[in-house]
This record gives C-alpha cells, sequence and structure tokens, in this order.
C-alpha cells in the first residue's frame, strides 16, 4: 500500500492548485471538490466529451474501476482504503490481498498497479509460495553462461526465469532460452516485433545471432560475399564426400570451410569431416582412457575394444555372473539386441540407433537439425541431446559461445 508521507505529499501537491494541505486533508477552494481538490463543482464540457477524456487505452471509461466527474476518473474506493487509483482507475492493488492472510502480497511483497513483486525466497500471483531451494542455488540456476541473471532480459524466480516478453499478447516472444539468454530481435535491422524479416533476408537466427546463407555475411547477413565462385560451387567444394556443407560442422565460404566451434582444435579438416568429440563420453573421457583419438575415431590400447575402447578383451567374470549384469528389469538380455560381454552390452552394429546401458535406447528418439541427430554438436543419450560446451537447445543447435564463424 502507498505510503501515508506519499499520499500526503501528493495532497499537498494538488491542494496547493485548488485548496490548501491541513494534517494531511484538502480544504478545497470555491468551486473544487474531492479528496484532492482535483474535481471541478461546474463544468464546461459535454458528457461525451467528459467521457472521451476518461477512456483508457482500450476505450473503457475508467477502467470500469469509478466515474468520470468533468474528464477526470473519481476510482471506486467506498471502503476508503486508496487500493484503486491512477488517472483511468487502472490500477486495482485489491488484486495483490491474499484471500487467507488478507494482506497485499501476502505480506512477503509489494504490491504496485495490482501486481505483486515478491521479496527473494518467495513466489506465486501474491506471493503466497516459499521457494524449496536457497536464494544462492535460485541465483545459479537463473544465471546465463556470461554470468548475469536471466541475461538481464527476466526475472528469476525460484531458479526459473521469467523472460520480458515484448510481445504484450503474451505470446512465444523474440526473448527466450531457460536463462533468457537468445534475443531474436538482435538479428533485425529494424526491429519489428510483428515481422519475420530476421537477417537481412539473408540468414537463419539461431538464439539472437545470424547463420547467413553462402555468399552473404555481416552481423545480419547485409553484406554479400565477393567471391569468384558461384554459391552452388562453393557449397560443392565444401561438401567433399559428405552429403552436407562442412559435414554440418562448420560455415562455408567462397568453397572454404571455418569448423566450429572456433579454437580448441577437436573439430577440423578440410571439410570439418574430423570431430573429436565423438572420441568422448558423456563425462568428457577420451577414448575410455584406453586409446586414442584420430579423426573422430578411437585406436584401442592392446587389450580393450569397442566404439569408446570401453571393452575389456580379458573378463574375471564367469558366464552367469556376466549375464546377470545384462539382463535388463524384464529379464531380458540386452533387451534382445545386442550380446553381452564381460557384464555389459554390446549393442548390434546393425541397428546403429540402438544405445544404452541395455540396448534400451533408440538414438532415433533424438532430435535433428540440419539432418543431423543433435546437430553433431553433442550425444544422444536415451533420447536426449547431450550438448558439448557452448551449444544449446532441443537439437544442440543454438551457439552461445562468445565467438561465432
Amino acid at each position: 500500500m502507498r505510503s501515508l508521507l506519499h499520499e500526503a505529499w501528493s495532497l499537498y501537491f494538488l491542494c496547493r492548485c485548488h485548496g490548501v494541505c491541513d494534517c494531511g486533508k484538502c480544504r478545497c477552494d470555491g468551486g473544487w471538490s474531492g479528496d484532492a481538490c482535483q474535481y471541478p463543482k461546474t463544468c464546461d464540457l459535454t458528457k461525451k466529451q467528459s467521457n472521451q477524456m476518461c477512456k483508457n487505452s482500450q476505450d473503457i471509461i475508467c477502467s470500469n474501476a469509478g466515474t468520470c466527474h468533468c474528464g477526470r476518473c473519481k476510482c471506486d474506493n467506498s471502503d476508503g482504503n486508496g487500493l484503486v487509483y491512477g488517472k483511468f482507475c487502472e490500477c486495482d492493488d485489491r488484486e495483490c490481498i491474499d484471500d487467507e492472510t488478507e494482506e497485499l502480497c501476502g505480506g512477503h511483497g509489494k504490491c504496485y498497479c495490482g501486481n505483486c513483486y515478491c521479496q527473494a525466497g518467495w513466489h506465486g500471483d501474491k506471493c503466497e509460495f516459499q521457494c524449496d531451494i536457497t536464494p544462492w542455488e535460485s541465483k545459479r540456476r537463473c544465471t546465463s553462461p556470461d554470468g548475469r541473471v536471466c541475461s538481464n532480459r527476466g526475472i528469476c524466480v525460484c531458479g526459473e526465469c521469467s523472460c520480458h516478453d515484448v510481445d504484450p499478447t503474451g505470446d512465444w516472444g523474440d526473448i527466450h532460452g531457460d536463462t533468457c539468454e537468445c534475443d531474436e530481435r538482435d538479428c533485425k535491422a529494424v526491429y519489428d516485433r510483428y515481422s519475420d524479416d530476421f537477417c537481412s533476408g539473408h540468414g537463419q537466427c539461431n538464439c539472437g545471432r545470424c547463420d547467413c546463407k553462402v555468399g552473404w555475411h555481416g552481423k545480419k547477413c547485409e553484406h554479400p560475399l565477393s567471391c569468384p565462385l558461384s554459391a552452388e560451387e562453393s557449397i560443392k567444394k565444401c561438401q567433399g564426400s559428405s552429403a552436407l556443407p562442412c559435414s554440418g560442422r562448420g560455415k562455408c565460404e567462397c568453397g572454404e570451410c571455418t569448423c566450429y566451434p572456433p579454437g580448441g582444435g577437436r573439430v577440423y579438416g578440410k571439410t570439418c569431416e574430423c570431430d573429436n568429440r565423438r572420441c568422448e563420453d558423456l563425462d568428457g573421457v577420451v577414448c575410455g582412457g584406453h586409446g586414442t583419438c584420430s579423426c573422430g575415431r578411437c585406436v584401442c590400447g592392446r587389450g580393450w575394444f569397442g566404439k569408446l575402447c570401453q571393452h575389456p578383451r580379458k573378463c574375471n567374470l564367469t558366464e552367469e555372473q556376466s549375464r546377470s549384469l545384462c539382463e535388463s528389469a524384464d529379464g531380458v538380455l540386452c533387451s534382445g539386441k545386442g550380446s553381452c560381454h564381460c557384464g555389459k552390452c554390446i549393442c548390434s552394429a546393425e541397428e546403429w540407433y540402438i544405445s544404452g546401458e541395455f540396448c534400451d535406447c533408440d538414438d532415433r528418439d533424438c532430435d535433428k537439425h540440419d539432418g543431423l541427430i543433435c546437430t553433431g554438436n553433442g550425444i544422444c543419450s536415451c533420447g536426449n541431446c547431450e550438448c558439448w560446451d557452448g551449444w544449446n537447445g532441443n537439437a544442440c543447435e543454438i551457439w552461445l559461445g562468445t565467438e561465432y564463424p
């Protein structure tokens, strides 16, 4: 509720035009009335003119929360608490009253124009819920890769970001992402919420960054690229033996590939055909610690085999012990889609998409982008993409690094 000091000052400021403030109340001059002497007793406006001046942006007179007096709204405050206010009575702080405690925002926040702004550790429309995590953990979850809470584009509520959406209709907006890190407005030369003119029409907007088509460059793909090759020739040169330009792991410019992510050297080759990230497991261990990686393939040391050199050739388990470790909950050995070796399932090579500890996962369930599972920027783990550092999105298609090729 607005402070008494604020109300007294407001009364004083208005009263000095049409009255005087006496002990927090207005004594109005002749011809004026109202708590702040804001209503003239006689009016030279017609009723139509008066009503027109009292309409809010939706053409509703005094927001249906007051009456119009000579072009000015008199808000409905019959209970004397002053909770309905504003030029057009558009603010109704009664919306902030908690039904149980009968306090504004449950006593755990402040109300402004019918909306509660909660104290740290509280959330809900009326600040009625207390977070089950500490404020520190809430802030940690909301912190974006660049170290800003909700990327300075949203509010952190109990560990989740509520992004500031520029679209007043509440539709999916231009600002999105788990930590509001994506701002599609950055992809437009002139911002217009209802325009689809992203990247000057020459690229695709990925999390606020333009991925330009062949032959274009610039922050918003606004500059044509001078190149002696045609677009078709450039793409063909970048493809090599791959189905996609730069193997889907880089950007093609005038027949040359720039592999990404920039730096690190794990993705390389003339057409970015070598991806040493494929030698790593979910914990980042290369070839299980039992081999070396060469152009995205593990070369296993003596005594080890497997795609990631994860299987020992010698086994100290009996056949019965080994099989018991390979049986899934339903008692089927490796879900019927693989063989058991030393207590671990080796999934069928004929069905490339079968994976998981018990061969119970289908990698085809993982999201794709440009025809590639996890866009080639992550590992498919039982139907979900686990993205490598710097990448985000359901299909790991969004680059969040500070550099972008």
